[in-house]
């Protein structure tokens, strides 16, 4: 049970082409956003679609295969972890951050 206690699966779309970074250390950083929908009938009705945002991370090897076959638009599944943080901005204010750190990526829809 121990593997359930910070585990997140999402199916979803790239919001935008993932941003590559490869770290002096040598270590390479993926970075996108992915955008879930869920869809439901209102009190009056109308179908609604609810649009959520997560924050993707992928290190090493998983940022490999994002850099080289995922673009925006493209439906993917990612299971993970969440981590948060915090950092200073420009102005020196407090950031907090929370993301969806991806360990294993599943490319759907057509290619």
């Amino acid at each position: 049970m121990n593997a359930l206690k910070n585990r997140v699966q999402l199916i979803g779309n790239l919001g935008n082409n993932p941003e590559i970074i490869t770290l002096e250390s040598g270590k390479k950083l993926a970075k996108f956003a992915l955008a879930t929908n869920e869809k439901y009938k209102n009190a009056h009705g109308e179908k609604i679609t609810d649009t959520q945002w997560h924050s993707i991370v992928a290190w090493n090897k998983t940022a490999d295969i994002i850099e080289k076959y995922l673009e925006k638009g493209k439906e993917v599944m990612i299971e993970g972890k969440l981590a948060s943080r915090s950092f200073e901005d420009k102005e020196g204010n407090k950031r907090y951050v929370t993301e969806v750190v991806c360990n294993e990526l599943l490319m759907l829809g057509n290619k």
